[in-house]
């Protein structure tokens, strides 16, 4: 089995987590947003630091890839891609909705395994991005930044259970009233969960390039104008 140092930086929670056959051993984790820049460094040297005062060598740096937050994306990434330049290990990427489905998956028992998943991080307003899989993970829909209705998942809720979770699901709740939908509480993005995704791909051979590898923001990120803090009056 291997050993993998896992980042998951795409939405307000910051997390790092160091798996070893098939067990998530040491973990970190901070939900109160805005500090990843500063709290991801001292996670990843904490996480390091264990592995070596127990003696495991470390074979690949996993990151959470997206979609998400521009800027906690692009602070995970930059810190996997620092180790595997440091280190000479690969790196490896998942997607950071099908992290959020491990913990349903794997520590749910009552989920009907018949039933589709669909993960929700949120967006703006009623948007949010969202994918559809089944038990076994395989992509049902793609990825795509959704504005909600209550017939924006009918095709899949006319056909089986559909269970709704993440932090995107919760203002979903007013506008899907589909007996087929289900709605599951507390999931979110957490290192500690990317293990069985890493693991597999790191076994396939699914590697990224450390040099080229970019996030999946989904959206393109917009800058807003810079004030003129000499000539406030041009900002209107």
């Amino acid at each position: 089995m291997s050993s993998i140092l896992n980042i998951e930086t795409s939405t307000n929670i910051c997390s790092v987590s160091l798996s070893r056959d098939g067990l998530s051993e040491f973990s970190r984790r901070n939900d109160d947003g805005g500090k990843h820049g500063t709290l991801l460094g001292t996670y990843v040297d904490e996480a390091l630091e264990y592995a070596q005062m127990h003696d495991i060598a470390v074979d690949a740096v996993c990151v959470s890839k997206g979609p998400g937050s521009y800027t906690g994306l692009r602070i995970g990434v930059s810190m996997a891609k620092g180790v595997c330049y440091g280190r000479n290990i690969p790196l490896l990427s998942v997607p950071t909705l099908e992290v959020m489905c491990v913990p349903l998956l794997l520590y749910k028992a009552d989920i009907d395994l018949s039933a589709l998943l669909c993960p929700m991080i949120d967006a703006r307003r009623m948007e949010v991005y969202s994918a559809i899989y089944d038990s076994a993970l395989h992509e049902v829909r793609p990825i795509h930044a959704d504005i909600v209705t209550a017939e924006t998942y009918l095709p899949w809720l006319d056909k089986q259970p559909v269970y709704f979770f993440g932090n995107g699901s919760e203002k979903c709740k007013e506008v899907i009233h589909h007996p087929n939908a289900h709605f599951v509480s507390d999931i979110v993005p957490d290192a500690k969960y990317m293990f069985p995704l890493a693991e597999k791909r790191l076994r396939s051979g699914e590697t990224e390039d450390v040099a080229y590898f970019t996030p999946f923001y989904l959206k393109d990120f917009v800058a807003k104008p810079a004030r003129d803090l000499l000539h406030p009056g041009n900002n209107g």
